[in-house]
This record gives structure tokens, sequence and C-alpha cells, in this order.
């Protein structure tokens, strides 16, 4: 039982400095994505009934321009795109290097993203917490994975969200007069 007991230690999440670590910094940055392919982000959102809701996210999705901005690309008629935008906090979890990371952050919609027949709902996002989790009784050894079907196409598709999400804020939006 002693055994047990000691191979829990440090089971709790750890609090972390509000912004992204080195390892999921460098999952995000929006470089090499063929070799980042499967690896899957989980967003949750708030339903306005109050359940949370569930988003499986690629890389190809979600962009860190630095460790305390997130800009996403979501399907702009989702349940995620209304929860996001309607209360603006959301969770990013994922699982880097054997350590799950839950990152809470404030978000914004910033119109959309047009990527040829079709666009993306842009958001920029602020980390406001991070916690990783860890436990000394096991290693996690992978999250949700996923295998493309068509991956030239999506890869592709991919990278002009990525470059699209580096871009910013577009320049046909106004900039917020901060007025209320």
């Amino acid at each position: 039982m002693a055994a047990l007991l000691s191979s829990t230690v440090g089971a709790m999440p750890r609090a972390l400095p509000a912004e992204l670590p080195a390892p999921l910094l460098r999952l995000l940055d929006g470089e090499d994505l063929e070799r980042k392919e499967g690896e899957t982000l989980l967003l949750l959102t708030a339903a306005p009934d109050g359940w949370p809701r569930l988003a499986l996210l690629s890389v190809g999705e979600v962009y860190a321009p630095s460790a305390t901005e997130v800009r996403l690309a979501l399907w702009p008629d989702s349940r995620t795109t209304a929860n996001l935008a309607a209360n603006g906090r959301a969770t990013l979890s994922a699982i880097v290097d054997g350590v799950t990371y839950d990152v809470e952050v404030e978000a914004r919609r910033e119109g959309d993203v047009p990527l040829g027949t079709w666009s993306a709902a842009r958001f920029a996002a602020t980390v406001r917490s991070v916690r990783s989790d860890t436990v000394g009784y096991a290693e996690i050894t992978s999250g949700v994975r996923y295998r493309l079907k068509d991956a030239p196409k999506v890869l592709e598709r991919w990278r002009r969200q990525v470059a699209a999400l580096r871009e910013g804020r577009r320049e046909e939006e106004p900039e917020p007069d901060g007025m209320d």
C-alpha cells in the first residue's frame, strides 16, 4: 500500500505560468505539418445550456504566434464556433511528450478566413492559465490520434489556414474603438 501511495505523489495537476510551455509552443508553431499529422488537440467550450462541448482540432487549425496567444481556424457554422463566439472562453488540451496540458483561453472572433471554396472562422485567443498533469504510476503514451484519408489535400489546406492565422487580424476588419 505504501508503494502505491508513493507512486501517486504528484498526481494533481500543476499550475504553470500563463504561457504555453515550450513543447506545446513547438507543436503549434505552424511548421512541419506533415510530421505532426495525427496530433490532436481537444477544445472544450460551454454550450448555452451549460453542457460542455468537445471539438477535436488538428495542428492545421491551431497556431501559436507566441507563448501567450493562440489563433484558431474553426468551421464557421459549428457549435464550437457559436459557443466560443458567445462566451469567449475555452480550454485547449493536448498531450505532448507524455504530459497533459490544459490551457484556458479567452477568445474573440476576428471574422472569416477565405480558403478558396469555403472559409474558416478565425479566433484570436489569449492564454489565461496553464496546467500540466503527469502521474508517477503511469506514462501517457498518446492522446487521440488520427490518420488523414487524403493527406496531400488536407495538408495543403492546413498550410493555407496556418498562413492565414499567421497574418492575424484581416485588414478589412475595423480595429476595435474600445467603446462598449
